[in-house]
């Protein structure tokens, strides 16, 4: 039942989305955060074969403990997020912050 909101010429697939990215401005105004990216994607690959992309919602550069987050947006987890969550967490060797 998520809502399409849009902000600052961005169309967010929710509320929620939106409203987070609002606080990421507010933190990169702030000096705390810095590069907010939307959207970026994580091509799967193995053995030379694309089996999938994930789509993250955000990442960012957290300046203060020097390292780069992903974040979803999560009102539901389906099992193919699930899924390929741990295939981007092992492939990329990052953590995705669920919020």
């Amino acid at each position: 039942n998520a809502i399409k909101t849009e902000v600052d010429g961005y169309i967010f697939a929710s509320r929620r989305e939106a409203n987070y990215y609002l606080e990421l401005s507010l933190m990169e105004k702030a000096g705390e955060i810095s590069d907010i990216e939307l959207q970026p994607q994580f091509p799967c690959t193995v053995n030379g074969k694309l089996v999938c992309k994930y789509v993250a919602d955000f990442r960012y550069y957290d300046i203060k403990n020097e390292y780069v987050v992903t974040v979803d947006v999560k009102g539901f987890k389906t099992p193919v997020y699930r899924m390929k969550k741990k295939l981007v967490e092992a492939i990329y060797n990052i953590v995705i912050t669920e919020v």
